[in-house]
């Protein structure tokens, strides 16, 4: 069953198909957050497979397969549409997806790289995310596509994924990471950083600091909720609006522990998270 609330509608009562999310973890909550701000009646499924976490040092056929498990699972509890919330599977599995499910499938690499095209100043602009997802070219494709040219550099970030589903966001040892990491981008005077992993906007005080403040940080989260929104709508999704006393409830399902996820889930996302169900791929 769908986590969709129970509202009045044109056909009368009945469950709201929700919006479905997933990521490896807990990023994905970051794109999970802007959607609720934008949509407020919507409600949403969301799945960290945190069970299977990280997917950015995995072979792109392995986190294919994930991707496609996952999408089977929110289609069969009535998503009407899916949003990638993982920049490491939009690398590698949305034309996939897309091909295969019959509802609306959006990623996270477009909007964002389409954001920094449109805030940078000097064209260049820097890309950080996971090993797999710098390494799948998705982000050089995506810039290739773009109408105005941008002169693009991506680096790699192995290791911000894991401080943050362990909750570390703020430490020293987070910022001497960062500061050898984000080195490619520094050296290239990058004026545009997009953040290409929905973990990172948690480190975003930690990355801000050591780029300095005349580097603009772009999350794709807010871009993505505004393309969920756009697609909402050209497709007839909306949900009917809901009464002041019955706000969209929200699903939340994990294949990792269920009480750490909703420990940092509430911390990263809010109220929201209330019960998670445990999943388990065996």
């Amino acid at each position: 069953m769908s986590p969709g609330a129970t509202r009045s509608g044109p056909g009368g009562p009945g469950p709201t198909p929700p919006i479905g999310v997933f990521d490896s973890g807990l990023g994905g909550l970051t794109v999970l957050r802007s959607i609720i701000d934008l949509l407020p009646d919507e409600p949403l499924l969301y799945f960290g497979d945190t069970g299977r976490f990280p997917y950015g040092p995995k072979p792109h056929d392995e986190v294919r397969r994930y991707a496609l498990e996952i999408a089977d699972l929110l289609v069969a509890r009535d998503a009407k549409l899916l949003v990638v919330a993982c920049n490491s599977a939009t690398a590698v599995a949305l034309d996939v997806l897309r091909d295969r499910l019959e509802i609306p499938v959006l990623g996270v690499i477009e909007p964002g790289l389409a954001a920094a095209a449109r805030a940078t100043r000097t064209g260049r602009v820097g890309v950080i995310g996971t090993v797999g997802t710098i390494a799948s070219g998705a982000y050089q494709r995506a810039a290739d596509a773009l109408a105005d040219p941008i002169d693009l550099t991506c680096a790699a970030c192995p290791g911000f994924v894991e401080f943050v589903e362990s909750g570390d966001v703020h430490s020293d040892q987070v910022h001497v990471l960062a500061e050898r990491l984000l080195a490619p981008v520094r050296a290239a005077e990058v004026d545009t950083l997009v953040l290409g992993c929905t973990h990172y906007p948690l480190l975003a005080r930690t990355i801000g600091d050591v780029m300095g403040p005349d580097v603009v940080l772009i999350s794709s989260a807010d871009e993505t909720a505004f393309s969920v929104r756009a697609l909402v709508d050209a497709h007839g999704l909306a949900a009917p609006p809901a009464p002041p006393d019955a706000p969209a409830r929200h699903g939340f399902v994990t294949s990792g522990d269920t009480a750490t996820f909703r420990a940092l889930g509430t911390r990263f996302l809010g109220p929201e998270v209330d019960a998670v169900e445990a999943w388990s791929w065996t």
